[in-house]
C-alpha cells in the first residue's frame, strides 16, 4: 500500500489542469472589471491604516480584511472554483470562518491595533512588524506581477481582495504589524490557506507558489522567534 502512494506525484491528486485553473481566473477576473481599481484602493488603503497606531485604523484594517475574505469565500470559491475542485465549499468555509475571526476581534473588539510610529521602516519597529508591512505590500503590488513574468495575461493572474492567495498573504502581513497573541488564531487561518496554495501551485508547476510558501515560511520563523522570547 505504502509503495503504491509512493508511486503518485503530488499532481496525480489534483482534480484540473493548470489550464484550466488559469481559465477559471480568467473568466472571474474579465466578469469582475473594473472591480480590481477598488480591489487596488482598498489594498493602498490597508498600507496607509498601518502606519496608523489608533484603534479606529486597526478597525477599519480589519473591516477591510472582512469584506475581502467573505467576498472571496462566496464568489470565488463557491461560485467559481467549486465548479473544477471538490474541495472549494471546505475553501469557502475556511474563508467565512476567518472573516468572522476578524469581525470579532478586529471590528468589535478592537484587538488589531499597529505598533506606535508613524513610519513602518523607522528604527524601534519590530521584525515582525517590518515584515507584515513588506507582505501586504508584495501581496497588493508585486504578486499579480509574478504571474504576468510567466507570459500569463493580467485577467489569468490573482489580486488582492479577488483572488485567494494574495488576501491570505496580505491578512498575515497586516496581522503580523499587529500586537498580541490574539492575533495569531486568524493567522492560523490563514496560513492554512497559504499552504493549500502553495502545494496546489507546485502540483501544477506553477511559480504562483512562490509568493505564499515564502509567507508561510517568515511566518513560521517570526511565531518561533516571539516563543522564544515570550519565555
Amino acid at each position: 500500500m505504502i509503495e503504491e502512494l509512493d508511486s503518485y506525484a503530488l499532481s496525480d491528486y489534483l482534480l484540473f489542469s493548470q489550464e484550466t485553473y488559469f481559465r477559471l481566473f480568467e473568466l472571474y477576473n474579465r466578469d469582475l472589471w473594473p472591480v480590481h481599481l477598488a480591489a487596488l484602493a482598498l489594498g493602498l488603503a490597508l498600507l496607509w491604516l498601518m502606519r496608523r497606531p489608533d484603534e479606529r485604523s486597526g478597525r477599519a484594517a480589519a473591516a477591510i480584511l472582512v469584506v475581502m475574505w467573505a467576498w472571496v469565500g462566496w464568489a470565488f470559491h463557491l461560485e467559481r472554483y467549486a465548479t473544477i475542485n471538490l474541495a472549494a465549499p471546505y475553501f469557502a468555509a475556511l474563508f467565512g470562518i476567518e472573516a468572522l475571526l476578524l469581525t470579532w476581534s478586529g471590528v468589535i473588539r478592537g484587538k488589531l491595533r499597529f505598533a506606535e510610529s508613524d513610519s513602518i521602516a523607522a528604527q524601534g519597529r519590530s521584525i515582525a512588524a517590518q515584515a507584515g508591512f513588506v507582505i501586504v505590500a508584495f501581496s497588493v503590488l508585486i504578486n499579480p506581477l509574478i504571474g504576468m513574468l510567466a507570459g500569463r495575461e493580467w485577467s489569468q493572474v490573482s489580486f488582492f481582495g479577488l483572488g485567494p492567495d494574495p488576501t491570505a498573504m496580505a491578512t498575515i502581513g497586516a496581522l503580523l504589524a499587529g500586537r498580541g497573541k490574539s492575533r495569531w488564531l486568524p493567522i492560523a487561518f490563514a496560513l492554512a490557506w497559504c499552504v493549500v496554495a502553495t502545494l496546489t501551485a507546485i502540483a501544477m508547476g506553477s511559480i504562483e507558489g512562490f509568493g505564499p510558501g515564502m509567507v508561510v515560511v517568515v511566518t513560521i520563523a517570526i511565531a518561533f522567534r516571539e516563543s522564544i522570547a515570550s519565555r
